[in-house]
């Protein structure tokens, strides 16, 4: 598997800045390896543009 198309590691970092196209948002994300991380769900960040997973504790940024 190429390198730059792997999944990155999920919840390696506590803190994401996500955009528009990566609605709707869940953690860990489509991009993410779910192998060893929690089960996905879906948060709530349209409203206020910030959110934090249950989980993991990862928090989320809406950049408008």
């Amino acid at each position: 598997m190429n390198a730059s198309t792997a999944p990155q590691p999920a919840n390696t970092q506590t803190q994401y800045e996500v955009t528009a196209k990566d609605l709707p948002l869940s953690c860990p994300s489509a991009a993410m390896a779910l192998w060893n991380s929690h089960p996905r769900v879906y948060l709530p960040i349209e409203q206020t543009g910030w959110a934090k997973c249950g989980y993991c504790g990862a928090e989320y940024t809406l950049k408008r």
